[in-house]
């Protein structure tokens, strides 16, 4: 769907500095800081705007290509990684931060992961069509998860949160597939291009201009409790681990060529913190931490993903020697 700049670090290090600056702010300057904070909400409205104007449909057909692929994909996002994210999270010393970081976890990315999955020679047209497939999953269960995670009965959630939901996501992800609708007929090929890489390309930078906000009108609550959040860290690399060994012993079972392991382990890995957090803050906007808790795990995700590039394009170097080197 959209790649992570141009190469598998520039995003993490994009994050990182959204991050790193948008804490200075808040700490030496609390009044611009929360100035700033105040623009996360409409930053995230445009962000799911974006993220659903660069949704395409058009290669829903390419799951029939692969349905072993898809139905490993499926099932390890939405079946297995549930029966590891709860029990790592338990770990953690807060209620809140258990809520975050779970949300985070069960969310597979429907974004950058695709960009990542090129680099490393993986099957980006089964992974495109997988996009809308499991957005629709993860939003449909985001309510369930939330019910099981606070307590309250689903009916309770599903209540509370539509208006702010259909205000703060709806409207704004009907409004872009409807753009993207009436680009088709009124914009010809070539200006369409042009327009759904630009939206791409501003994708990360706008996931950085959210994370900068959050950061600047939420840093004391990380800064008061630093020791509580370097859990999270630890919890998430620990997730990631796992969850590589998972996709490589799934891969090796069922045979899968280079495409289809790159595709698997980069949609098992890589998380969608954008749409988690989108939800989130307006479901729960006075959590902070929880946001904060979703925010933190890209920390860990980016130079997880760059280092499975590297490792994935390796592999695939070593099989296009293997012939030359045997003859």
């Amino acid at each position: 769907m959209l790649s992570p700049l141009s190469r598998p670090g520039s995003a993490t290090a994009l994050f990182a500095a959204a991050i790193l600056a948008g804490s200075l702010l808040g700490a030496l300057a609390p009044t611009a800081g929360s100035t700033v904070g105040s623009f996360a909400d409409p930053l995230i409205v445009l962000l799911v705007g974006i993220l659903f104007f660069t949704l395409r449909l058009d290669g829903l057909s390419a799951l029939r290509r692969a349905p072993r692929l898809v139905a490993l994909a499926i099932g390890i996002n939405f079946l297995v990684i549930p029966l590891i994210a709860w029990p790592l999270t338990a770990l953690l010393p807060s209620d809140a931060l258990r809520l975050g970081v779970l949300l985070y976890l069960l969310a597979p990315c429907t974004d950058w992961f695709l960009g990542f999955t090129r680099m490393a020679g993986g099957d980006t047209t089964v992974g495109a069509a997988l996009i809308p497939v499991q957005m629709t999953l993860q939003l449909l269960l985001y309510p369930v998860w939330l019910s099981i995670f606070t307590g309250q009965s689903a009916a309770l959630v599903f209540d509370s949160a539509t208006a702010t939901l259909l205000t703060w996501f709806a409207l704004p992800a009907g409004i872009a597939l409807a753009v993207r609708l009436l680009t088709r007929f009124a914009l010809p090929v070539g200006a369409r291009s042009a327009l759904y890489s630009a939206a791409d390309r501003a994708v990360p930078f706008l996931i950085a201009a959210v994370i900068f906000a959050l950061f600047a009108g939420n840093v004391e609550t990380i800064v008061s409790d630093i020791g509580s959040f370097a859990w999270v860290l630890l919890v998430v690399f620990v997730f990631f681990m796992i969850t590589f060994g998972i996709g490589e012993a799934a891969s090796a079972l069922w045979r899968l060529s280079h495409r289809e392991r790159a595709l698997l382990t980069m949609t098992t890995s890589a998380r969608n913190a954008p749409l988690m957090l989108a939800l989130t803050t307006v479901a729960l906007p006075d959590q902070p931490v929880v946001a904060a808790a979703i925010v933190l795990g890209m920390l860990i995700e980016f130079p997880h993903l760059t280092a499975l590039t590297h490792v994935m394009r390796r592999r695939l170097a070593r099989r296009a020697s293997a012939p030359m080197l045997s003859g």
